[in-house]
């Protein structure tokens, strides 16, 4: 065998081994950020000083960073089935990061790579039986490029189940679109779809006909217009706390953890909102599901967490309002009238805003 015939048979031994990497890097990447994660959380709650808090707060695992290892390794292989499971990942995990531009504004910072995701299943992955734990991935997206991705899968995919699991995500991404009839309509019937054709389906551990329990509940408890549940609980310090005390004020809802992606901007949106509305008939309550060891240590940190909050690490209160992605926000009037629910940002300030602003009777002629 000559130089050049060697060289040929060994690189076919070694192709296997590079493409079969792939998974096993992909695996590598998700263990590795999540590890982290867990070693950032108990430095948080091991901090014995304020400066130590701050640097440990400072210091959590660059999400950014993992998305972009893991969009590194995926990216060669989107037409491959084993890049399905992956790409959910990073859906997941880059639903909430958005980036600053020059004017102000903010953009979905991984739009390129979701969009590339979205292209690569429409051409070679809709009839995929791994589709499911994606559809979800694709429900936490405010593109409306993923909604529209979804409807295909459940109109057009061949497996029954697979479609009714995108009927459940399709209708939960529709709840953030708003309550009129037609969309209540709509929603009631995916969810119908859902539980006739894929009740008995895990994702994450937890089946579609709970998912789509906890749905039908929100449609009927937890809509524009109706009194949102009183909550009763303890704060970090095991003090009674409770939502109804606070009747006759606009109330901000915000249920949050320190392991979401943007709990830093979502802490500073908090503080924001307490300090444009002082003096006002307002106030922030978060319900946190940390350790109440790990809130008490944020609640440390100076100019941090400046609102009271909730601890509910058992779940036990966001059950009550069927949270399913963090963060959540509701804005609720002096009377517990839901007024908005959905991710934090500026429809929170506005929509509290205009509740706090006063009404001028109009002059009579």
């Amino acid at each position: 065998m000559n130089r050049t015939s060697r060289l040929a048979a060994l690189l076919l031994m070694l192709m296997p081994a590079a493409v079969s990497a792939a998974p096993a890097d992909a695996d590598r990447v998700l263990k590795t950020y999540q590890l982290a994660l867990d070693k950032w959380a108990l430095d948080v709650r091991a901090a014995a000083t304020s400066d130590a808090r701050t640097k440990a707060w400072s210091a959590r695992p660059d999400a950014a960073a993992a998305a972009k290892q893991m969009w590194d390794i995926i990216s060669p292989a989107l037409p491959e089935a084993w890049v399905l499971e992956p790409a959910a990942w990073f859906l997941g995990l880059t639903a909430d990061l958005r980036t600053t531009l020059p004017n102000g504004s903010s953009s979905p910072t991984f739009a390129r790579e979701t969009a590339a995701i979205h292209a690569a299943i429409e051409a070679h992955h809709m009839q995929s039986t791994k589709l499911a734990p994606l559809c979800l991935a694709l429900a936490a997206n405010d593109d409306p490029s993923s909604l529209a991705l979804l409807e295909k899968i459940q109109t057009a995919h061949a497996d029954k189940k697979i479609q009714g699991v995108a009927a459940l995500a399709v209708a939960m991404r529709l709840k953030f679109l708003g309550d009129d009839p037609g969309l209540m309509s709509k929603r009631l019937t995916l969810l119908r779809k859902a539980i006739i054709d894929s009740a008995d389906v895990e994702i994450n551990g937890v089946s579609v006909a709970k998912h789509a329990e906890d749905e039908l509940y929100i449609i009927r408890f937890l809509t524009k217009g109706r009194i949102a549940p009183d909550l009763l609980g303890a704060d970090s310090g095991n003090r009674p706390l409770q939502l109804s005390t606070h009747k006759g004020k606009v109330i901000v809802l915000l249920f949050w953890n320190s392991g979401v992606q943007e709990a830093a901007r979502v802490l500073e949106m908090a503080a924001a909102m307490e300090k444009k509305f002082a003096g006002k008939p307002f106030v922030v309550i978060g319900v946190n599901n940390d350790t109440t060891a790990n809130l008490r240590e944020l609640q440390k940190q100076p100019d941090l967490v400046t609102f009271l909050n909730f601890s509910d690490p058992q779940n036990r209160l966001a059950q009550e309002y069927r949270i399913g992605t963090w963060p959540l926000a509701y804005v609720l009037d002096g009377e517990r009238k839901i007024h908005y629910a959905g991710p934090p940002g500026s429809f929170v300030d506005i929509t509290a805003s205009a509740l706090l602003e006063p009404t001028t009777p109009v002059a009579k002629p």
